[in-house]
């Protein structure tokens, strides 16, 4: 099923997608619904993004982690961990709806990290997609609220159902505007050992939610 691009207006949910080699993979969902704000999530610095060399435009190219480690096979995720932020939670999987959307991790377990499950599974060669809500109606914090907060060095740990624990370490964080949703940088197909966590960020607008997406790009650098 190809997937689409669609906002809904009455949340702040995102699906930017893209085509990439022989797969399609979609990522984005209701992770937030109209939450009242008093505060907004922390937000990354521009000294958290990718650095461009002089005179290129901002894009991302090979991941700068070192050392990498050899990919794995493939194995679910159970449990995610990012010890920077406090983050310690179970693993869920998401899946597309009938239209082509990635269906978000439940409402009311804002514990809960998400998982393409069609997609590549963390440690394995490829890009890995998860993903979790920022906050929810009447302003309780997500799996992810913290998720601005993490700086390039960060790692965030993966327990696998064949009991070895993938260990990624933060390349960058970006924030993007959701009608400038760079697919295929943050998709795009790798021959290492790739892992994405998604959630919304950016301005906020009571009638249309967040208008961004905060994207963290790490690279497998241990096993364990």
């Amino acid at each position: 099923m190809a997937p689409r691009n669609t906002t809904d207006s009455s949340s702040s949910s995102f699906i930017p997608s893209a085509r990439l080699l022989a797969w399609t993979l979609v990522v984005g969902a209701v992770l937030v619904t109209g939450a009242v704000h008093d505060e907004r999530p922390p937000q990354p610095s521009a000294g958290q993004a990718f650095s461009p060399p002089p005179g290129a435009t901002a894009r991302r190219t090979a991941a700068p982690s070192d050392p990498a480690v050899s990919p794995l096979p493939p194995a679910e995720p159970l449990w995610l961990r990012i010890p920077a932020i406090n983050v310690n939670a179970p693993v869920t999987k998401l899946h597309l709806d009938s239209s082509g959307a990635l269906e978000p991790p439940p409402a009311d377990r804002p514990d809960l990290a998400g998982w393409y499950s069609e997609g590549t599974t963390p440690g394995s060669a490829g890009t890995a997609v998860t993903a979790g809500h920022v906050d929810l109606p009447g302003g309780n914090a997500g799996v992810f609220y913290e998720l601005g907060v993490l700086t390039k060095g960060d790692t965030i740990e993966i327990n696998r159902a064949d009991q070895r624990t993938a260990v990624f370490t933060v390349d960058a964080l970006e924030i993007y505007e959701k009608d400038r949703f760079p697919s295929e940088k943050v998709y795009g197909s790798s021959e290492r050992a790739e892992l994405r966590v998604i959630t919304c960020g950016g301005g906020y607008a009571k009638d249309t939610g967040y208008q961004g997406n905060i994207v963290v790009y790490a690279t497998l650098t241990a096993v364990r």
